[in-house]
């Protein structure tokens, strides 16, 4: 149980995985209020960055689930970096279907929605971790611009145009499964380019001590074509943001 090796070759250098930069993930801890002792469940957790920064800063202690073994471990080296190995746990498993053991002050699912099919799945799966009165985190794609057809919605990385909502119609969706809107932080376009663009060096440096290797040929597509498409479709039309609910 792993990610394909692309996604670590992708991101290698990253400690973020969406486009949410450190300041962004920094200012989304202070606009949560979070006190020393916050209860965290960050399913889909990456490289543990939200959980090990916001244990540094505001005290919280938490737990991160995550499918990749090299994600896990670059979480837990963090921690152990940060001086926060005692109040964060990083355990390498499939989210989906994963509940905390005991109810929690916040629980998230920060881009990986797939985790429960879809933003309505996910909820009710952060639900059964999450205390009565908790604030819930969804990171999530919306639409800045409606792409003009079906081509320009697939060379965003989606499947069609009707997979994600414009910004005021996401936040409607929240709404009507019964849950306030209470905090948002969303990615701008410079957001995308420090995550997207900053793939595309370790494409190359991959490429460069890895000719010979089996994914060489998909690695070299991706970077040759990656780089214009994210210019001219993804820059332009895909939001991104992180939302913080409360149960009505």
């Amino acid at each position: 149980m792993d990610l394909p090796r692309i996604f670590t070759i992708r991101e290698s250098s990253h400690r973020i995985h969406n486009p949410l930069t450190e300041d962004k993930l920094a200012a989304l801890g202070k606009a949560l209020r979070l006190t020393p002792g916050t209860r965290v469940l960050d399913l889909a957790s990456g490289s543990g960055e939200m959980l090990t920064t916001w244990a540094r800063d505001h005290g919280i202690t938490g737990t991160g689930v995550d499918i990749s073994t090299v994600f896990t471990a670059e979480a837990r080296a963090r921690a152990a970096e940060l001086g926060v190995a005692d109040r964060v746990d990083f355990i390498h498993g499939d989210a989906a279907g994963h509940v905390a053991d005991e109810s929690v002050d916040l629980a998230a699912c920060v881009g990986a929605t797939w985790i429960g099919n879809g933003v309505a799945g996910t909820i009710e799966l952060l639900e059964r971790s999450l205390r009565p009165g908790g604030v819930m985190l969804i990171g999530e794609p919306y639409w800045r611009r409606t792409p003009p057809d079906e081509e320009t919605a697939v060379a965003c990385q989606a499947t069609a145009i009707a997979d994600f909502l414009a910004l005021p119609d996401l936040i409607g969706r929240f709404q009507s499964l019964g849950y306030d809107v209470v905090e948002m932080m969303l990615a701008d376009q410079d957001s995308w380019d420090r995550y997207t663009a900053a793939q595309w060096l370790n494409l190359r440096h991959w490429l460069d001590r890895n000719p010979d290797d089996d994914l060489a040929t998909e690695v070299r597509e991706e970077l040759t074509t990656t780089p214009a498409r994210y210019a001219r479709y993804t820059r332009e039309y895909l939001g991104w943001g992180v939302f913080a609910l409360m149960k009505r």
